[in-house]
């Protein structure tokens, strides 16, 4: 058999750090409504035009390519055959990412498919531009890189279950021991129990132990708390407003707290409430294509819906993390219409949002907020709510919200619990 060899010719797909681009275009796969700040329904942030712009600028200016493979693609001069090289380039990444699952074309409402060729390279496509769907490995990964990289930052290289400082039978013996009584789970210390036996009896024992109430030496272990966690996450028009997206990093937060859980935490639970005009329940693995939208704040709608559903929960903690950025402006009526008032904090909205904080304390769930302002009537708001229901209030940044957060979560390994 013969063998024909050719020569090796090196691509600059070969230096390409899938991983660290998809961390890099987060922000637009998880795109929150941002680049349309007045109507959230656009879908032009998933078009392949937007992805194409998106990979250009990581490989630019993003060190997803080594340097020296830069300067090879773009030459002594950013020339048309530079140019060209480019977007050759990008055509092969976007191809991967189909192939990886991390992107999928999007249906054209023709029947024809969408190719993303089409729309980046300055190809004769159609005059609407190709859009593209996140999937559901892609939205995985990117809570799995905001995980990580969140507790990098916190400087914790594991963890682990929510363990307290209390001592309880039968849940992990890494404790001592202690003579059973009533109440404790049997957890026998065979070993001991049987020791206390034979002293006791002495060197007349006959052939058989006869055991008796106060041989027993259970093992005593750490007590783990399971926890319900509810996030309500406000999806508000004002997350997007003031040229800043809040709604990203707090939908990033949110999916990394989900990873946290699933993979270390598989007791505890997790659930997504958003909060606008009114509220809804929402399944945590659709967080990654949820925008905002033109919406009031409706707090007490959303804290109703929480408290419902940690209400069916068992759990030794239950807790409402609430993220937000706005001051209460909506109130659902008695007869279901909804009451808006944007203007300041309305007397009548604070009072039923104060009254259904009540009812959260009197369920004895907790709630921490986080919030994403600092109007000098807002936080007294804030710091009422946490007051009255003895959680905390975090006043943070996008930039900082994750570490307070997790920090936040993680913390409950040291909370005592009866």
């Amino acid at each position: 058999m013969k063998f024909k060899y050719g020569k090796f010719t090196p691509s600059p797909l070969d230096d390409l750090d899938m991983d660290e681009l998809m961390s890099k275009l987060s922000d637009l796969l998880l795109s929150s409504g941002f680049a349309d700040p007045y109507f959230s329904g656009s879908d032009d942030e998933r078009s392949m035009q937007a992805l194409y712009d998106a990979i250009l600028e990581a490989l630019l200016s993003g060190g997803v390519l080594p340097e020296e493979t830069v300067n090879q693609l773009l030459g002594d001069q950013a020339d048309e055959e530079a140019g060209k090289r480019l977007e050759e380039l990008i055509r092969q990444i976007m191809e991967r990412m189909q192939e990886s699952g991390y992107i999928t074309p999007a249906p054209d409402p023709n029947g024809s498919e969408a190719r993303g060729e089409q729309a980046g390279a300055g190809g004769n496509g159609p005059e609407r531009p190709t859009k593209f769907e996140v999937t559901d490995k892609a939205i995985d990964f990117l809570g799995y890189r905001a995980l990580r990289d969140l507790l990098g930052s916190l400087g914790k290289s594991s963890f682990g279950r929510h363990d307290t400082r209390d001592q309880a039978t039968g849940i992990e013996a890494s404790g001592g021991t202690k003579a059973y009584e009533f109440g404790d789970t049997l957890n026998l210390d065979a070993s001991a129990t049987v020791l206390n036996v034979v002293r006791r009896q002495g060197p007349a024992r006959k052939d058989t132990l006869d055991l008796e109430y106060e041989d027993l030496v259970v093992a005593q272990g750490e007590y783990q708390s399971s926890c319900a966690t509810v996030i309500m996450l406000d999806c508000s028009h004002s997350m997007i407003l003031y040229g800043e997206d809040r709604f990203t990093p707090a939908k990033r937060v949110a999916l990394a707290l989900s990873q946290l859980i699933r993979q270390q935490y598989p007791g505890d639970t997790l659930s997504l409430v958003l909060f606008h005009d009114s509220a809804e329940e929402v399944p945590v693995s659709q967080l990654g294509r949820v925008k905002v939208g033109p919406y009031y704040t409706n707090t007490r709608e959303g804290l109703r819906l929480a408290r419902r559903i940690l209400e069916r929960q068992r759990k030794d903690m239950r807790q409402i993390v609430m993220i937000t950025d706005g001051k209460p402006s909506a109130l659902t009526q008695p007869d279901g219409r909804i009451y808006r008032n944007a203007f300041g904090l309305d007397p009548l909205v604070v009072s039923e949002t104060l009254r259904e904080v009540a009812n959260c304390r009197k369920a004895g769930i907790l709630i921490n907020t986080f919030m994403l302002a600092r109007d000098y009537d807002l936080v007294a708001f804030v710091r009422k709510v946490a007051e009255m229901c003895r959680g905390k209030a975090y006043f943070t940044t996008p930039y900082t919200l994750g570490q307070y957060v997790l920090m936040d979560y993680l913390d409950k390994k040291t909370r005592t619990v009866h």
